[in-house]
Protein backbone atom coordinates (compact mmCIF):
# COMPACT_ATOMS: atom_id res chain seq x y z
CA UNK A 1 0.00 0.00 0.00
CA UNK A 2 1.27 3.45 -0.86
CA UNK A 3 2.29 5.74 1.95
CA UNK A 4 0.78 9.19 2.39
CA UNK A 5 3.60 11.17 0.77
CA UNK A 6 2.06 14.53 1.58
CA UNK A 7 3.12 14.08 5.18
CA UNK A 8 6.81 13.68 4.40
CA UNK A 9 8.36 17.14 4.00
CA UNK A 10 11.98 17.81 3.20
CA UNK A 11 12.77 17.91 6.91
CA UNK A 12 12.45 14.12 7.15
CA UNK A 13 14.81 13.33 4.30
CA UNK A 14 17.35 10.72 5.26
CA UNK A 15 14.89 8.59 7.26
CA UNK A 16 14.94 4.92 6.27
CA UNK A 17 11.65 3.85 7.88
CA UNK A 18 8.24 5.50 8.39
CA UNK A 19 8.86 5.44 12.15
CA UNK A 20 12.10 7.39 11.76
CA UNK A 21 10.38 9.85 9.43
CA UNK A 22 7.62 10.44 11.97
CA UNK A 23 10.18 10.87 14.76
CA UNK A 24 12.14 13.43 12.73
CA UNK A 25 8.95 15.26 11.78
CA UNK A 26 7.93 15.42 15.45
CA UNK A 27 11.32 16.88 16.37
CA UNK A 28 10.95 19.56 13.69
CA UNK A 29 7.46 20.47 14.93
CA UNK A 30 8.67 20.60 18.55
CA UNK A 31 11.50 22.93 17.50
CA UNK A 32 9.07 25.22 15.67
CA UNK A 33 6.82 25.26 18.72
CA UNK A 34 9.73 26.19 21.00
CA UNK A 35 10.61 29.11 18.75
CA UNK A 36 7.05 30.48 19.02
CA UNK A 37 7.22 32.68 22.12
CA UNK A 38 3.49 33.29 22.47
CA UNK A 39 2.70 29.59 22.08
CA UNK A 40 5.24 28.69 24.76
CA UNK A 41 3.74 31.29 27.12
CA UNK A 42 0.32 29.74 26.56
CA UNK A 43 1.71 26.24 27.06
CA UNK A 44 3.35 27.22 30.36
CA UNK A 45 0.08 28.80 31.54
CA UNK A 46 -1.84 25.65 30.63
CA UNK A 47 0.65 23.44 32.44
CA UNK A 48 0.35 25.58 35.56
CA UNK A 49 -3.46 25.63 35.40
CA UNK A 50 -3.71 21.87 34.88
CA UNK A 51 -1.16 21.23 37.62
CA UNK A 52 -3.07 23.45 40.04
CA UNK A 53 -6.29 21.56 39.26
CA UNK A 54 -4.69 18.12 39.55
CA UNK A 55 -2.91 18.88 42.82
CA UNK A 56 -5.76 20.92 44.30
CA UNK A 57 -6.09 18.71 47.43
CA UNK A 58 -2.44 19.42 48.30
CA UNK A 59 -2.36 23.09 47.23
CA UNK A 60 -5.64 24.17 48.84
CA UNK A 61 -5.35 25.85 52.22
CA UNK A 62 -8.96 25.23 53.32
CA UNK A 63 -11.87 22.92 52.67
CA UNK A 64 -13.69 24.56 49.75
CA UNK A 65 -17.12 23.72 51.26
CA UNK A 66 -16.47 24.93 54.82
CA UNK A 67 -18.50 28.03 55.69
CA UNK A 68 -17.46 30.72 58.16
CA UNK A 69 -20.21 33.31 58.30
CA UNK A 70 -18.34 35.32 60.91
CA UNK A 71 -15.57 35.86 58.35
CA UNK A 72 -17.66 36.41 55.22
CA UNK A 73 -16.52 38.84 52.49
CA UNK A 74 -13.06 39.07 54.03
CA UNK A 75 -10.34 40.79 52.04
CA UNK A 76 -7.16 38.89 51.00
CA UNK A 77 -4.93 38.13 53.96
CA UNK A 78 -2.36 35.63 55.21
CA UNK A 79 -5.16 33.33 56.36
CA UNK A 80 -7.17 33.62 53.13
CA UNK A 81 -4.89 34.50 50.21
CA UNK A 82 -7.73 35.67 47.94
CA UNK A 83 -10.26 36.48 50.64
CA UNK A 84 -13.58 34.77 51.35
CA UNK A 85 -16.93 34.75 49.58
CA UNK A 86 -20.42 35.62 50.81
CA UNK A 87 -20.53 32.44 52.92
CA UNK A 88 -17.02 32.76 54.33
CA UNK A 89 -15.55 30.07 52.08
CA UNK A 90 -11.93 30.40 51.01
CA UNK A 91 -11.83 31.74 47.42
CA UNK A 92 -8.33 30.45 46.67
CA UNK A 93 -9.27 26.87 47.55
CA UNK A 94 -12.50 27.12 45.60
CA UNK A 95 -10.61 28.37 42.55
CA UNK A 96 -8.34 25.33 42.62
CA UNK A 97 -11.21 22.86 42.82
CA UNK A 98 -13.25 24.92 40.36
CA UNK A 99 -10.46 24.48 37.83
CA UNK A 100 -11.01 20.73 38.03
CA UNK A 101 -14.66 21.15 37.05
CA UNK A 102 -14.04 23.67 34.27
CA UNK A 103 -11.19 21.69 32.71
CA UNK A 104 -13.17 18.46 33.08
CA UNK A 105 -16.06 19.98 31.14
CA UNK A 106 -13.77 21.48 28.48
CA UNK A 107 -11.67 18.35 27.90
CA UNK A 108 -14.55 15.88 27.91
CA UNK A 109 -16.57 18.10 25.59
CA UNK A 110 -13.61 18.24 23.20
CA UNK A 111 -13.25 14.45 23.28
CA UNK A 112 -16.94 14.04 22.43
CA UNK A 113 -17.37 16.76 19.81
CA UNK A 114 -14.14 16.12 17.84
CA UNK A 115 -14.93 12.53 16.72
CA UNK A 116 -18.51 13.48 15.84
CA UNK A 117 -17.41 16.42 13.71
CA UNK A 118 -14.55 14.45 12.13
CA UNK A 119 -16.76 11.50 11.14
CA UNK A 120 -19.53 13.69 9.75
CA UNK A 121 -17.05 15.85 7.83
CA UNK A 122 -14.97 13.10 6.21
CA UNK A 123 -18.00 10.98 5.25
CA UNK A 124 -19.76 14.00 3.79
CA UNK A 125 -16.72 15.25 1.90
CA UNK A 126 -15.64 11.86 0.53
CA UNK A 127 -18.94 10.38 -0.65
CA UNK A 128 -20.66 13.62 -1.70
CA UNK A 129 -24.05 13.43 -3.39
CA UNK A 130 -27.14 12.95 -1.27
CA UNK A 131 -25.04 11.91 1.75
CA UNK A 132 -23.22 15.23 1.64
CA UNK A 133 -26.48 17.14 1.18
CA UNK A 134 -28.20 15.50 4.17
CA UNK A 135 -25.23 15.76 6.55
CA UNK A 136 -24.44 19.36 5.62
CA UNK A 137 -28.07 20.47 5.96
CA UNK A 138 -28.09 18.99 9.47
CA UNK A 139 -24.83 20.82 10.15
CA UNK A 140 -26.32 24.06 8.83
CA UNK A 141 -29.25 23.73 11.24
CA UNK A 142 -26.84 23.53 14.18
CA UNK A 143 -24.73 26.39 12.82
CA UNK A 144 -27.77 28.62 12.37
CA UNK A 145 -28.04 29.10 16.14
CA UNK A 146 -25.37 30.54 18.46
CA UNK A 147 -23.62 27.75 20.35
CA UNK A 148 -24.51 29.15 23.78
CA UNK A 149 -28.19 29.51 22.87
CA UNK A 150 -28.21 25.97 21.52
CA UNK A 151 -26.52 24.68 24.67
CA UNK A 152 -29.06 26.53 26.82
CA UNK A 153 -31.89 24.88 24.92
CA UNK A 154 -30.43 21.40 25.39
CA UNK A 155 -29.70 21.91 29.09
CA UNK A 156 -33.17 23.32 29.65
CA UNK A 157 -34.58 20.14 28.12
CA UNK A 158 -32.20 17.72 29.86
CA UNK A 159 -32.01 19.43 33.25
CA UNK A 160 -29.20 21.33 35.03
CA UNK A 161 -26.09 19.26 35.83
CA UNK A 162 -22.45 18.97 34.81
CA UNK A 163 -23.11 15.86 32.69
CA UNK A 164 -26.00 17.48 30.84
CA UNK A 165 -23.94 20.61 30.32
CA UNK A 166 -21.20 18.50 28.69
CA UNK A 167 -23.73 16.82 26.39
CA UNK A 168 -25.31 20.14 25.47
CA UNK A 169 -22.03 21.92 24.72
CA UNK A 170 -20.78 18.90 22.75
CA UNK A 171 -23.88 18.94 20.55
CA UNK A 172 -23.30 22.63 19.88
CA UNK A 173 -19.54 22.33 19.24
CA UNK A 174 -19.17 19.69 16.51
CA UNK A 175 -20.51 21.57 13.41
CA UNK A 176 -17.42 23.82 12.84
CA UNK A 177 -15.20 20.73 13.03
CA UNK A 178 -17.42 18.92 10.52
CA UNK A 179 -17.17 21.83 8.09
CA UNK A 180 -13.38 21.89 8.39
CA UNK A 181 -13.04 18.10 7.96
CA UNK A 182 -15.33 18.18 4.91
CA UNK A 183 -13.24 20.88 3.23
CA UNK A 184 -10.01 18.99 3.93
CA UNK A 185 -11.50 15.73 2.67
CA UNK A 186 -12.74 17.25 -0.58
CA UNK A 187 -9.20 18.45 -1.34
CA UNK A 188 -7.48 15.22 -0.29
CA UNK A 189 -9.74 12.87 -2.27
CA UNK A 190 -8.62 14.52 -5.53
CA UNK A 191 -4.91 13.95 -4.94
CA UNK A 192 -2.85 11.49 -7.01
CA UNK A 193 -1.93 9.20 -4.13
CA UNK A 194 -5.61 8.65 -3.24
CA UNK A 195 -6.28 7.77 -6.89
CA UNK A 196 -3.34 5.34 -6.82
CA UNK A 197 -4.58 3.68 -3.63
CA UNK A 198 -8.06 3.37 -5.15
CA UNK A 199 -6.61 1.73 -8.29
CA UNK A 200 -4.88 -0.84 -6.11
CA UNK A 201 -8.30 -2.01 -4.96
CA UNK A 202 -8.59 -0.33 -1.57
CA UNK A 203 -12.16 0.13 -0.34
CA UNK A 204 -13.65 3.53 0.42
CA UNK A 205 -13.65 2.83 4.16
CA UNK A 206 -10.00 1.76 4.04
CA UNK A 207 -9.10 5.01 2.29
CA UNK A 208 -11.08 7.01 4.84
CA UNK A 209 -9.58 5.31 7.90
CA UNK A 210 -5.97 4.96 6.76
CA UNK A 211 -5.40 7.97 4.53
CA UNK A 212 -7.99 10.73 4.83
CA UNK A 213 -8.74 10.72 8.56
CA UNK A 214 -5.04 10.79 9.61
CA UNK A 215 -4.46 13.71 7.24
CA UNK A 216 -7.43 15.65 8.65
CA UNK A 217 -6.52 15.09 12.30
CA UNK A 218 -3.87 17.89 12.57
CA UNK A 219 -6.32 20.52 11.31
CA UNK A 220 -9.03 19.20 13.63
CA UNK A 221 -6.65 19.36 16.61
CA UNK A 222 -5.84 22.99 15.85
CA UNK A 223 -9.50 23.92 15.43
CA UNK A 224 -10.42 22.03 18.59
CA UNK A 225 -7.74 23.82 20.60
CA UNK A 226 -9.11 27.16 19.45
CA UNK A 227 -12.69 26.01 20.11
CA UNK A 228 -11.94 25.12 23.73
CA UNK A 229 -12.09 28.83 24.52
CA UNK A 230 -15.73 28.99 23.45
CA UNK A 231 -16.38 25.72 25.30
CA UNK A 232 -14.98 27.21 28.52
CA UNK A 233 -17.07 30.36 28.06
CA UNK A 234 -20.19 28.29 27.35
CA UNK A 235 -19.56 26.18 30.47
CA UNK A 236 -19.07 29.34 32.53
CA UNK A 237 -22.22 30.84 31.03
CA UNK A 238 -24.27 27.78 31.92
CA UNK A 239 -22.83 27.80 35.42
CA UNK A 240 -23.56 31.52 35.74
CA UNK A 241 -27.20 30.88 34.84
CA UNK A 242 -27.46 27.94 37.24
CA UNK A 243 -27.74 25.33 34.47
CA UNK A 244 -24.27 23.78 34.86
CA UNK A 245 -22.53 22.76 38.05
CA UNK A 246 -24.83 23.01 41.04
CA UNK A 247 -24.00 24.38 44.53
CA UNK A 248 -21.80 23.84 46.42
CA UNK A 249 -19.60 22.89 43.44
CA UNK A 250 -17.01 25.68 42.98
CA UNK A 251 -17.31 25.99 39.20
CA UNK A 252 -15.91 29.33 37.98
CA UNK A 253 -19.12 30.44 36.25
CA UNK A 254 -21.19 29.58 39.32
CA UNK A 255 -18.71 31.52 41.50
CA UNK A 256 -19.18 34.55 39.24
CA UNK A 257 -22.93 34.22 39.51
CA UNK A 258 -22.93 34.17 43.33
CA UNK A 259 -20.48 37.11 43.44
CA UNK A 260 -22.30 39.42 41.02
CA UNK A 261 -24.25 41.17 43.78
CA UNK A 262 -21.01 42.08 45.57
CA UNK A 263 -19.06 43.39 42.56
CA UNK A 264 -19.24 47.04 43.62
CA UNK A 265 -18.51 46.51 47.30
CA UNK A 266 -16.24 43.41 47.19
CA UNK A 267 -14.94 43.17 43.67
CA UNK A 268 -12.24 40.63 44.52
CA UNK A 269 -14.90 37.90 44.87
CA UNK A 270 -15.86 38.17 41.21
CA UNK A 271 -12.40 39.13 39.97
CA UNK A 272 -10.75 35.84 40.97
CA UNK A 273 -12.90 33.42 38.88
CA UNK A 274 -13.16 36.00 36.08
CA UNK A 275 -9.37 36.26 35.81
CA UNK A 276 -9.01 32.48 35.80
CA UNK A 277 -11.53 32.14 32.95
CA UNK A 278 -9.66 34.85 31.05
CA UNK A 279 -6.20 33.32 31.60
CA UNK A 280 -7.34 29.82 30.65
CA UNK A 281 -9.03 31.07 27.47
CA UNK A 282 -5.97 33.10 26.47
CA UNK A 283 -3.66 30.14 27.12
CA UNK A 284 -5.68 27.82 24.88
CA UNK A 285 -5.81 30.47 22.16
CA UNK A 286 -2.04 31.00 22.26
CA UNK A 287 -1.37 27.26 22.08
CA UNK A 288 -3.90 26.88 19.28
CA UNK A 289 -2.25 29.64 17.24
CA UNK A 290 1.12 27.98 17.75
CA UNK A 291 -0.18 24.56 16.70
CA UNK A 292 -1.77 26.11 13.62
CA UNK A 293 1.63 27.42 12.52
CA UNK A 294 3.42 24.17 13.35
CA UNK A 295 0.93 21.75 11.79
CA UNK A 296 0.22 23.82 8.69
CA UNK A 297 1.98 21.99 5.81
CA UNK A 298 2.22 25.26 3.88
CA UNK A 299 4.39 26.80 6.60
CA UNK A 300 8.10 26.40 5.97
Amino acid sequence: MLENTTLAPASVHGATTPREARAQQFKVMALKMRRNTSAMIGLVLLILIFAAAIFAPWLATHDYTTQDLANRLAMPSAAHWLGTDELGRDIYSRLLYGGRITLYIACLTALISAPIGLVVGVVSGYFGGWIDMILMRITDIFLALPSLILALAFVAALGPSIENAIIAISLASWPPIARLARTETMMIRKTDYIAAVRLQGASSWHILLHHIVPTCIPSVIVRLTLNITSIILSAAGLGFLGLGAQPPSPEWGAMLSSARQFILSNGHIAAAPGIMILLTSIAFNLVGDGLRDVLNPRQE
